[in-house]
């Protein structure tokens, strides 16, 4: 699978979105923006307070089933945690995808639902990147869904143990969960073009248990 031979169908909405996200994250004093030149990357502390995260947790556990990917090829096991696809009208719900959509300045009807994500001793997720690859099956539905995905916000709901990082395997760096921590990341460069290095895993938990909520942005309305 390359994405660098694959049609880039939404480049121009997704170097607006791009361009757009970039100038509000970095003109906030509470956004850090983590130093790499190959990746635009940047961290939120205590987005979620400690009540929030404790709440969301208890959704999740509600909720949680084994996870799912979408096929592109694999013949092992990529993914061994459990997800909880969150109902999109709770107001626990509604109140942390309004803040994300603010600080980021996207509109929310461009979001997805977020997911909630449960990693036990052992689990984990392959090195994967957000990004639909053009040239796949699956391609012609997600163009209907709102299109290629633009920007990744992840928040960790508790601090682990030990292991649970979430890894950009390209970068070489690791994120440490950190609770009500918020990570975000644009998966496309700044032309709007498919960033590889954005490719990340979450390592194995060795120790506790790991719990996220991620959402993603589409370059148009989703659904």
């Amino acid at each position: 699978m390359s994405f660098a031979d694959a049609p880039a169908p939404d480049k121009v909405a997704l170097l607006r979105t791009g361009a757009h996200v970039r100038r509000k994250l970095d003109a906030n004093p509470l956004v850090q923006r983590i130093e790499t030149d190959r990746a635009e990357i940047w961290y939120v502390h205590n987005f979620l307070d400690e009540t929030e995260c404790a709440e969301t947790i208890r959704m999740i556990d509600r909720t949680a089933e084994p996870s799912t990917v979408l096929d592109h090829g694999e013949t092992e096991v990529w993914r061994t945690s459990s997800s909880g696809n969150v109902e999109a009208g709770d107001p626990l719900v509604v109140k942390i995808e309004t803040r994300i959509d603010a600080l980021l300045g996207i509109p929310h009807a461009w979001g997805e639902t977020m997911q909630g994500q449960r990693y036990e001793v052992g689990q984990e997720f392959k090195h994967h990147l957000d990004l639909f690859w053009s040239k796949a099956d699956y391609w012609k539905q997600e163009v209907k869904n709102g299109g290629q995905r633009s920007i990744t916000a992840m928040v960790f709901l508790n601090d682990v143990e030990e292991g649970g990082t979430t890894a950009f395997t390209n970068l070489g760096f690791d994120v440490r969960p950190e609770r009500g921590g918020l990570l975000i990341w644009n998966n496309n460069k700044a032309d709007g073009t498919p960033n590889e290095d954005t490719m990340h895993a979450g390592r194995p938990v060795i120790k506790g248990i790991k719990y996220i909520i991620t959402k993603w942005y589409r370059s148009r309305k989703w659904g």
